[in-house]
C-alpha cells in the first residue's frame, strides 16, 4: 500500500515500564521518520497506561511523519487519533476495525497462510525469540509462502537481526518488525537507522 513504513517498531510490557521509555520513543521515531511505524503494545499494560502512553505517543509520531499503530486497542486508537491498530488471534478482526472505524489502516498479525483483508500483515515469528521461546521458529519460508498469498505487503517479525533483513527481502518481505533489536540497542536511534539502511 501507499506509504506503507517499511520497519515497524513494537513494544512490550518492560519496554512500556522504563523510566526513559518516552524520551527513547522520542529518538526513535525522529530517527524513523516516514519511513517507520510505532506500535503500541503491551499485552499485559493496564488500559489506562497504555491510553496515557498513547497520548504521549501520538503528537511524537506526528512531529516526526511516522505511523502510530495502536495493538489490539482500537477505542485507544480512535481517542488519541492514531492512524492505524493492528489486531491479531486476540483482538477484533479486520473486518470489524473496518466497519467501527473505516477511517483506521489495520493490520494483521498472521501465524499462518491465509489471505487477509488487512492493509498489512505481519508475519511470523521467523527466527528464534525470547518472547516465544517455546515455538519453534517459522523461517523466511514462511515469510515467501505469506507474501504469496496475503496479496497485501508483508512485515517479518520474530528475531530479525540487521544481518537478516536482504534474505527476507529476497523471500518478498516489504519490511521488517522489531522488538529487542531497538530497544535493547545501546542506541536505540541508530539501529532504527541501521535496519531501514537496507530499504530505499
Amino acid at each position: 500500500m501507499s506509504g506503507l513504513p517499511v520497519v515497524h517498531v513494537i513494544t512490550d510490557d518492560a519496554v512500556l515500564s522504563s523510566p526513559s521509555f518516552l524520551a527513547q520513543a522520542g529518538a526513535v521515531l525522529a530517527a524513523l521518520g516516514p519511513r517507520g511505524a510505532l506500535h503500541l503494545r503491551g499485552h499485559h499494560t493496564s488500559a489506562r497506561l497504555l491510553y496515557d502512553i498513547a497520548v504521549a505517543l501520538a503528537p511524537r509520531a506526528k512531529r516526526a511523519g511516522a505511523l502510530f499503530v495502536v495493538n489490539d486497542r482500537v477505542d485507544i486508537a480512535l481517542a488519541v487519533g492514531a492512524e492505524g491498530v493492528q489486531v491479531g488471534e486476540r483482538s477484533f478482526r479486520v473486518e470489524d476495525v473496518h466497519r467501527v472505524a473505516p477511517g483506521l489502516r489495520v493490520g494483521e498479525s498472521l501465524h499462518s497462510i491465509e489471505p487477509t483483508s488487512a492493509d498489512w500483515v505481519i508475519a511470523g515469528h521467523v527466527f528464534d525469540t525470547p518472547s516465544h521461546a517455546d515455538e519453534h521458529p517459522r523461517g523466511v519460508e514462511f515469510v515467501r509462502a505469506v507474501a504469496e498469498r496475503a496479496g497485501v505487503p508483508v512485515i517479518a517479525v520474530g528475531g530479525v537481526k540487521v544481518s537478516d533483513v536482504e534474505a527476507l527481502q529476497r523471500a518478498g518481505a516489504y519490511g521488517v518488525a522489531i522488538i529487542r533489536g531497538i530497544w535493547y540497542a545501546a542506541d536505540s536511534a541508530q539501529a532504527a537507522r541501521d535496519y531501514l539502511y537496507f530499504f530505499p
